[in-house]
């Protein structure tokens, strides 16, 4: 399955009126336990690189504060200004999940797991965590980390990953959740390369291996969906 039967899907659920119903009344398009190549940018719409840059910006800069996006340029998104305390804060800024020492330098371990063994299959990075259930409300935020675990391999050169979510909207999460995944990947292929370099430089890595591309991302959702405010945009 690739994002154009996604894509498909929601289209005729649309035409078909399959709706569930919100707390607050809203109809929603759901479709639960989802799995596709994610093989382009957007499901609906096109992305909004100027946000996406400034996100990837702020997930690395480790801030758990939205008004980290903008600065004093402009307000933050409403999307994260629902997830967040009044101080601004949000447990999901995605960098600090998977770079910082509290979360145990994930993305380096990760690499260091495929430089030394290349054919692993416990190259993950665990987003989500069992504590969520005392922070995702704390302070009135509400921020129940939507991303579980990414999962990545070395396969035939190539360097692929396998996202697991818990929640994503069609139409605005997936694309900006989309634009970091591939922001990652990218990033851990050079990363590798670089290490399998320096290991053959001093004898300590395989002389023959090549270096590896960027392969495919694998998506997987528990629950995919479109809130009616976005039923215009399903085409």
């Amino acid at each position: 399955m690739k994002v154009s039967d996604i894509r498909n899907y929601f289209i005729d659920e649309l035409k078909n009126e399959n709706f569930t119903i919100d707390k607050t009344g809203q109809k929603t398009i759901e479709m639960i336990g989802a799995s596709f190549l994610a093989d382009e940018p957007s499901i609906f719409g096109t992305p909004n690189q100027e946000y996406v840059d400034k996100e990837i910006l702020w997930y690395i800069t480790q801030s758990n504060n939205i008004n980290d996006i903008y600065g004093d340029d402009r307000e933050p998104p409403q999307a994260w200004k629902y997830s967040a305390n009044k101080y601004g804060e949000i447990n999901s800024n995605y960098g600090k999940l998977i770079y910082s020492d509290k979360y145990y330098q994930q993305y380096g371990m990760a690499v260091d797991e495929l430089v030394q063994n290349p054919d692993s299959r416990r190259a993950s990075m665990i987003y989500q965590r069992p504590s969520i259930w005392m922070e995702y409300d704390e302070n009135g935020k509400n921020d129940f980390i939507c991303t579980n675990a990414v999962t990545y391999y070395i396969r035939n050169g190539k360097l692929d990953a396998v996202v697991q979510m818990r929640s994503n909207d069609v139409v605005f999460g997936y694309k900006n959740d989309y634009a970091w995944q591939l922001h990652v990947l990218k990033m851990m292929s050079e990363d590798i390369n670089a290490s399998r370099k320096s290991g053959r430089d001093i004898g300590i890595c395989d002389l023959d291996a090549e270096d590896i591309s960027i392969g495919t991302i694998t998506w997987q959702v528990q629950n995919l969906h479109v809130y009616e405010r976005h039923f215009d945009l399903v085409k």
